[in-house]
């Protein structure tokens, strides 16, 4: 399959949105060094400020994790696993104890870039976002709580919510892009592909028309030429001569029809079909002066054009070979309509039985039967038989 970029108008809007959702996460993702920034500053300016005893240092410790844990995020970013997550984990914990020893600091923006680092990874994990959520929520109410402004710690926990929802969106927003882009140049591809093999199967079909058709007329009035040419040389005033040529004349002429008839299908004129098989005994059995009969059993079934030009092609082929390899007294064409199937029978009856004939079992003609009855879900079979030789197309009905 190509591998050749696929640029439909489909596919370049869906890029070009996915380009936009892009930029906005990019945009969003710098913003976490700047707010550590925001949380670090105003952790110095807050009361009680950092320091080394009693409540300074345990703000000391906890803005000490939350930069530590942060830088290490970022540092993690890229890689996005396990390291990455107990970085983001350290953070938001350390956010938690900062915002209970610091009330009047900026602790809650850390939980703002906890999550920020967190959405890369957890839009790939299911239980992730509904864990942080639940604890970075309850972190707020509780520290809040400690310190009478409950109402304050519900509005921080919607807004990060909101915040978190957001950003999670846009990350998978941006991953089902890239998957439905994936899916869509499958797609086009797979559309080539397909309109590759039809115009080669169309191609094949083309070739078995024409062969079937030229073979027929082709080899009768080969066969015509020759019985005149020896007539012509034993004696030029034989009267079985003009009949010969008549003959000739008028497997030309059918030859001719047939290939005019291969070329309008092309334009969607009508196929022969069985209906022409009785037709075509009687042309066999006038040009080669062997009785050829066709027995018709069972009610007729409603076939499709491939079908019926397949049934019509088989028998114009099978007689085609009759005429090349064998010498039979007589030939019978049956042509049964049965429950499951339609089945054509084209045999032979030599009186030297059913032993193996040049060309019986090779050349295009029988394999382009075969495909014939492959193409339509049937099956053919070519044997010798006591008798002479049989060809047997089943069609599903």
């Amino acid at each position: 399959m190509s591998t050749d970029p696929v640029t439909t108008p489909t596919l370049a809007a869906l890029r070009a949105s996915r380009a936009r959702q892009e930029a906005v996460v990019r945009w969003l993702r710098p913003l976490a060094p700047l707010v550590m920034a925001v949380v670090v500053g105003a952790a110095f300016s807050a009361h009680p400020r950092p320091g080394l005893s009693a409540r300074g240092l345990a703000v000391s410790i906890a803005l000490g994790a939350f930069v530590l844990a942060g830088t290490g995020a970022l540092a993690a970013l890229r890689r996005a696993g396990a390291v990455h997550i107990a970085f983001v984990v350290s953070l938001l914990a350390a956010s938690v104890v900062l915002m209970w020893v610091q009330p009047a600091g900026a602790g809650v923006a850390g939980i703002f870039v906890g999550m920020s680092l967190l959405v890369p990874v957890a839009s790939g994990y299911r239980a992730i976002p509904t864990t942080v959520v639940a604890l970075a929520c309850l972190g707020l109410v509780v520290a809040a709580a400690r310190h009478g402004e409950v109402t304050t710690a519900v509005l921080d926990a919607i807004m990060l919510g909101a915040f978190y929802g957001t950003f999670f969106l846009a990350i998978r927003l941006g991953r089902t892009s890239r998957l439905a882009e994936h899916l869509l140049v499958e797609l086009e591809q797979s559309r080539a592909a397909e309109a590759r093999a039809a115009g080669l199967a169309e191609r094949q079909r083309l070739a078995r028309e024409m062969h079937d058709v030229l073979a027929h007329s082709l080899s009768g009035l080969m066969l015509q030429l020759e019985g005149a040419r020896m007539l012509a040389a034993e004696d030029p005033g034989d009267p079985r001569l003009p009949e010969a040529i008549n003959r000739a004349h008028r497997l030309g002429k059918a030859g001719l029809d047939e290939a005019r008839g291969a070329i309008g299908m092309l334009r969607d004129d009508e196929l022969p079909g069985p209906e022409r098989l009785a037709g075509l005994a009687a042309q066999f059995q006038q040009d080669r002066d062997i009785p050829c009969r066709l027995i018709v059993s069972g009610e007729a079934h409603r076939l499709d054009s491939e079908a019926r030009l397949a049934l019509y092609r088989v028998a114009q082929e099978a007689l085609t070979n009759i005429t090349k390899h064998a010498r039979p007294e007589r030939v019978e064409l049956h042509l049964a309509y049965e429950p499951s199937v339609t089945r054509l029978t084209v045999e032979d009856f030599t009186r030297d039985g059913g032993a193996p004939r040049a060309g019986d079992g090779g050349g295009y003609g029988l394999t382009g039967m075969r495909e014939r009855a492959e193409l339509l879900g049937g099956t053919l079979t070519a044997e010798a038989t006591p008798n002479g030789f049989r060809v047997e197309l089943d069609v599903p009905a």
